[in-house]
């Protein structure tokens, strides 16, 4: 325990290596005094550790109780009486298990760790006093909307926004970075305003660029990626033209109003920063009204059914702006810490970072915004590939992932389709939209991984199955027509279908009105068995997730009373009732489908007629009197 908190840390003060804290106070007389009159049952502690303010505390037990908690919270009451300035962790260990408990300044359920599983370094402990910023969600998405409002008034594009605020960020992380900063206080934001006013617009836009051009350093393309960003961003006429006075505004802007309210090195800074990115892209006004950023809830989900966790390898093959490879990522980051030390767990994200994440995406704009993305999340951009999904088959076999998150384009032009998925099109493959509304993608990436584990099979090893979990519209589950039952029959041949999830209305909303839900695959093993046994599909009506719209604000998490998210405790459920594969009316069911049939819960589940009221009642004959009086079967009076 010693060795691996540093043994030059440690601080006995009697034989045996223990420390007593009546020698500290120089007598029991002078420790009680200290105390307040309070006489202690124990004074000889294990283990003390010091580093300039900070002391850590151990007491070894071989199974800890309750009472031994008390043991080691009389010494942290005696270590607070002779030294009161100091900050202080209390480690109660097990030697039978090697099981730990870590509490921060307090022995109680509030200053408890419980992400502190195994021994640290003492740099390690004295980080966890480092706070240095909050996780404030609401906070974030408001001043996401104004600083939008205020990239309006400088006359900056749409179109560039995200990309443009996005780097932005990257500049001032790394500079607080550089500094050292614990916290983001008057004293710093001083300091980099004098730094601003004595440079120039021309200096600021340089520097952004220098900052791309470090942290994209090993990665694939990187000149791809930086000509992108000098040509998209930097070198765009309209911020060109900004001054040093609109800099300044815009930088203060982020630093103050949103970076502040960012904890990046906690996996809820993480969501909210992947949040803050969603929101803004949101915010912009699209001029495709079809396109449809994914919820980072509804990626977090994703995630969770798809199983992701350190070991797996993650693509995306429409990543568009990374949301889905972030989500992965900082699950994956988070999981790297679990039982691990800070400088293993470090080893391990490095691994995530550079091997685990995949991602595809056609346009150079996203493109630029998913690198941006993944660099602002502590990298993971490596990987991300400037081309369309279907010239990459290569690329997809050469990182043989082992789960595929993806939100296809729903209105693709079919002129970028290989020819083989659009020979029984007929007209439509000359058309302007994909017939198959994006599911056309998903047999593509079905092929390869089938084509896989056939050379799998020739090699004599074992058939790989793939996690795939995808949003596309209502209608593809919906959809009798030829080409889409065709499509579906099709994916049913080699592949299982797990589950099914009608998500909420407006999910995508502010942007894209289609109504989505959410296929969950087992690509690579076939929906009916070798013995002729359908494989039973869970569908689950999920059309409250405890969100609300909000003026400006899109859709808001919703809180109880005791400030619990209302969303955890949906999630919770959805994932348990998948799981077991239960069956609640009004809300799930399962069944057995084939290409021909209705992929949605509404088709299956039964009514929970226990929730219906008189204003459902009334609200149903109401539009069904409309749809007479529509049809002109009945006339107003």
């Amino acid at each position: 325990m010693i060795n691996r908190i540093g043994s030059e840390y440690h601080t006995p003060n009697i034989e045996n290596g223990e420390y007593s804290y009546i020698k500290a106070a120089g007598s029991k007389k002078n420790l009680i005094k200290a105390l307040n009159g309070y006489v202690p049952d124990h004074y000889i502690l294990d283990i003390r550790l010091e580093d300039d303010d900070t002391v850590i505390l151990i007491e070894t037990k071989s199974k800890s109780t309750t009472a031994d908690e008390d043991q080691l919270r009389e010494y942290l009451m005696e270590e607070r009486a002779l030294r009161y300035n100091e900050k202080i962790i209390c480690i109660l260990a097990n030697t039978v298990n090697d099981k730990i408990k870590v509490w921060r300044s307090v022995m109680d359920n509030e200053h408890f760790l419980p992400g502190e599983t195994v021994l640290d370094s003492m740099a390690h402990y004295k980080s966890l006093f480092h706070m240095n910023k909050t996780n404030d969600r609401e906070t974030v998405l408001k001043r996401t909307y104004a600083l939008n409002e205020l990239l309006h008034k400088m006359d900056i594009d749409e179109k560039l926004r995200s990309q443009f605020i996005g780097t932005t960020l990257l500049y001032i992380k790394k500079m607080v970075q550089n500094e050292g900063a614990a916290k983001i206080d008057d004293t710093l934001i001083k300091k980099f305003n004098t730094h601003w006013q004595m440079t120039s617009s021309d200096e600021i836009r340089a520097a952004i660029k220098s900052t791309l051009s470090s942290l994209l350093d090993g990665s694939d393309n990187k000149a791809k990626k930086i000509e992108l960003l000098q040509n998209n961003i930097l070198n765009n006429q309209k911020i060109k033209k900004l001054t040093l006075a609109d800099w300044i505004k815009i930088l203060n802007t982020v630093l103050t109003d949103i970076y502040r309210y960012i904890d990046t090195d906690s996996s809820e800074g993480q969501d909210i920063l992947n949040m803050f990115f969603i929101a803004f892209n949101k915010y912009t006004g699209k001029a495709d009204k079809n396109q449809a950023f994914t919820p980072d809830h509804i990626t977090e989900f994703m995630c969770c059914l798809t199983e992701v966790d350190r070991t797996k390898i993650v693509l995306d093959g429409t990543c568009g702006s990374g949301s889905f490879l972030v989500q992965a990522m900082v699950k994956e980051f988070a999981e790297c810490q679990k039982d691990k030390t800070e400088s293993e767990a470090k080893a391990l994200r490095e691994i995530v970072a550079t091997r685990h994440i995949y991602g595809i995406e056609v346009d150079e704009n996203a493109y630029g915004l998913a690198t941006t993305n993944m660099l602002i999340h502590g990298d993971g951009n490596s990987n991300i590939k400037l081309a369309s999904l279907f010239d990459c088959k290569k690329f997809i076999e050469n990182a043989d992932p082992d789960i595929i998150l993806m939100n296809p384009p729903y209105n693709a032009k079919p002129i970028g389709i290989p020819e083989v998925y659009k020979s029984a099109w007929g007209k439509a493959k000359d058309g302007k939209e994909d017939p198959t509304k994006g599911l056309v993608f998903i047999q593509f990436v079905s092929d390869i991984i089938k084509e896989m584990n056939n050379n799998r099979e020739k090699s004599g090893h074992a058939h790989k199955e793939v996690k795939l979990a995808v949003l596309l519209p209502v209608a593809v589950a919906i959809g009798s027509n030829r080409l889409l039952t065709e499509a579906k029959t099709a994916m049913l041949k080699d592949n299982t279908l797990e589950a099914v999830f009608t998500l909420p209305n407006e999910i995508f909303y502010p942007g894209a009105s289609a109504s989505a839900c959410c296929m969950l695959f087992t690509l690579g093993r076939p929906h009916v068995g070798t013995d002729g046994t359908a494989n039973e599909t869970f569908f689950g009506y999920y059309k409250e997730d405890g969100f609300k719209k909000k003026k400006n604000l899109g859709r808001i998490e919703q809180f109880d009373a005791v400030g619990n998210s209302r969303w955890k405790a949906i999630e919770k459920e959805w994932i348990r009732l998948y799981r077991y594969k239960i069956a609640i009316d009004g809300l799930s069911a399962t069944a057995v489908v084939d290409g021909d049939s209705e992929w949605l819960c509404e088709a299956y589940m039964k009514t929970d007629y226990s929730k219906l009221t008189e204003a459902d009642f009334q609200q149903t004959l109401n539009h069904y009197l409309a749809y007479l009086i529509r049809e002109g079967k009945i006339h107003e009076p």
